[in-house]
């Protein structure tokens, strides 16, 4: 809903004029304005646009058109104009739609909507140079279709509502320069200024209380040639309203015009008095009070009740005494809900194949935070779920994204990982409003990726399989070092054990063969994952991609790769944004390593130890490791549908 005080700027001979080019009413009293739709002047000479009712609109002009030209063709001349208005809402907060003082071709708005659009455009011509009007508005609703700033603005308007130019509705002190703000829907009567110098083209728009001088500096200014809005030789000036689905009522007092010379002064103390709103006092204050007082009462403890109510319905969450053993790992719904927000989209930072992720601030230790909030069915072994997640969350390593703990409710869980500020290596091997990841930092982000792994593997106290390694669970920190995160699909079991048939989970492209065959995730399994992902960051090409030739085939990036070696040059894969800036014999044995990683057969995947030897050149790749001996065609064995879900 927007409340606009528009000025459509015409020459008009009211009453009481001065001179052929100044005029001014104090009070609409006899005034000859030609009014339409719900425009009306009271018994006392209030000028009112609109009366109350919902969704209409009215127009008040005076009948005659003016000149604002000294010759047809001639700019349009310096001109002041000054009025006081009124506004009226049940609610400041919540306004219907207001009042407008214009300048326009034209006087009939028949075509123009009500509403948001105050009876001066609509949602076909909104903007159209053929409007032919310049406009100021007093905006007492922020209405996003039109870039309002705020509930509470001033701004002026060229064609259609959209301002080109706005500020919160105050005035600037005299003595202090500071900004006091002015609430427009206070039913209180406020002045407005609105200046044109023909020389320089500039528009000044000030406002202030009516017992104020006008401040020196002006609220807005703007420098528009106006002769390149009214076209025409013969302008109107007028009002025009409209109300939306609030009750409002809008009122002028005085209104003052000057061209060449500034508008007369308005005084303050022979204007007509604003009508009383809102409830009239009775005299059986008693028998009024009690009954009001008795069902305010009832309406303010149901109110409570039921806020009460929702309150816990809000923060309710799913817990079972055997999680106390788990308690320092838990976070209170609320306190999740407070740090994002109310996981408002403002904060998302991204959407995955298993759940939103949100930024957020803890209330208490304002550590930043990710939240990111997934499906999971509760009656499905979530006892060792959440078990896992407690002991994933025990894990320490530089290239680890830290796992803080989780949240349960019905049918969702919540994990909490520490805040990396730059977010996921995808976005900066496909967005190209990202910058070039430069050779070096690929490297040290496949070296540290590997040296999570080996811990997860290896060197932690069980073994930990990832299960979904990919670029978008690859983190990047400050330093852009790469931190392995999103345990959502972890799994742990004790060094020496056999991990146990489960589902089969992950991402296409990452899924080592064997997976469909077993079901089993083992370290190499996180092994054939690594060797795609490194290819794919070395390259910068996704796992599967569609064939130019034909959309329906698929190109696998290993298949792709190993074409290039076929051919004797294995660099040609390297990614062409590096644009040669990298070292080859490097580039060399990452794909190479990316390729051995990636190997269908599961015993002739190296592990995360020697993959560690292989990048830190304590351990050159096995000698016999020719284009011959990786010879196969990765995508003949992954034909087999994977049915790819989530335990």
């Amino acid at each position: 809903m927007n409340l606009h005080v528009l000025f459509f700027f015409v020459f008009t001979i009211p009453s009481f004029v001065n001179s052929k080019h100044q005029f001014i009413y104090s009070g609409f009293t006899g005034a000859n304005l030609t009014l339409d739709g719900m425009a009306s002047i009271t018994p006392n000479g209030l000028l009112q646009l609109t009366n109350g009712t919902l969704r209409l609109k009215g127009h008040a002009f005076h009948p005659t058109p003016f000149h604002f030209r000294k010759k047809p063709n001639g700019t349009v001349q310096s001109f002041s104009v000054t009025y006081v208005f009124a506004i009226y809402c049940i609610q400041s907060a919540i306004c219907g739609h207001g009042i407008a003082f214009l300048i326009a071709a034209r006087n009939n708005f028949s075509d123009a909507l009500q509403a948001q659009y105050m009876g001066l455009a609509n949602g076909y011509n909104n903007g159209n140079a053929t409007n032919n009007f310049f406009a100021v508005e007093l905006d007492t609703n922020k209405n996003d279709e039109f870039n309002d700033i705020n509930n509470n603005h001033v701004g002026v308007d060229i064609n259609g509502l959209n301002s080109v130019n706005s500020s919160s509705a105050g005035y600037y002190d005299d003595n202090s320069g500071n900004f006091h703000n002015l609430t427009l829907a206070s039913y209180k009567m406020m002045q407005v200024w609105v200046e044109y110098d023909g020389g320089t083209t500039q528009v000044n728009v000030t406002l202030a209380s009516p017992n104020m001088a006008k401040p020196i500096k002006p609220l807005l200014s703007i420098t528009y040639n106006i002769s390149r809005v009214l076209l025409t030789d013969k302008v109107y000036i007028g009002f025009s309203s409209s109300t939306g689905s609030f009750i409002a009522r809008q009122y002028v007092l005085a209104w003052s015009f000057g061209m060449n010379k500034p508008a007369p002064p308005i005084d303050i103390t022979k204007l007509p008095k604003l009508p009383r709103e809102g409830p009239r006092p009775q005299s059986k204050v008693f028998d009024i009070v009690l009954p009001i007082a008795t069902a305010a009462f009832a309406i303010v403890a149901g109110t409570i009740l039921i806020l009460l109510i929702r309150r816990q319905l809000r923060y309710a969450e799913l817990r079972e005494d055997w999680e106390v053993e788990f308690g320092p790992h838990r976070f209170s719904y609320k306190d999740l809900f407070r740090a994002t927000e109310g996981f408002k989209n403002e904060n998302l930072l991204g959407i995955g194949g298993f759940g939103r992720v949100y930024k957020g601030v803890l209330p208490i230790s304002k550590q930043v935070v990710a939240v990111k909030k997934i499906s999971h069915d509760s009656n499905q072994g979530i006892k060792e779920f959440v078990s896992e997640v407690v002991s994933i969350g025990r894990l320490q390593h530089r290239n680890l994204v830290q796992l803080l703990g989780y949240c349960r409710r019905i049918g969702e869980l919540i994990l909490v990982y520490e805040y990396m500020s730059r977010g996921s290596l995808e976005k900066y091997i496909y967005d190209e409003d990202k910058p070039t990841l430069s050779w070096e930092q690929r490297f040290r982000v496949i070296k540290g990726i590997a040296s999570g792994l080996l811990y997860l593997h290896e060197e932690w106290e069980k073994v930990v399989l990832h299960r979904d390694i990919k670029p978008s669970n690859v983190l990047l920190d400050d330093e852009m070092n790469g931190r392995l995160g999103d345990f959502g699909l972890a799994r742990l079991y004790d060094h020496g054990a056999d991990p146990q048939t489960t589902h089969v989970v992950g991402t296409i492209g990452y899924l080592a063969p064997e997976m469909a065959r077993t079901s089993k995730a083992t370290p190499r399994t996180d092994v054939f994952s690594f060797g795609i992902f490194l290819l794919e960051v070395i390259c910068g090409r996704k796992p599967i991609e569609q064939t130019a030739q034909d959309s329906n085939k698929q190109l696998m990036l290993v298949d792709w790769v190993l074409n290039f070696w076929h051919k004797g040059s294995l660099t040609g894969a390297v990614d062409p944004k590096l644009q040669g800036a990298y070292d080859a014999d490097e580039a060399c044995l990452l794909l190479k390593l990316g390729l051995l990683c990636s190997h269908p057969f599961i015993n002739a995947r190296p592990n995360m130890r020697q993959v560690m030897h292989y990048l830190s050149g304590n351990m050159p790749l096995p000698v016999q490791l020719t284009p011959a001996d990786m010879s196969f065609n990765m995508l003949s064995l992954m034909q087999n549908k994977l049915p790819l879900r989530r335990p």
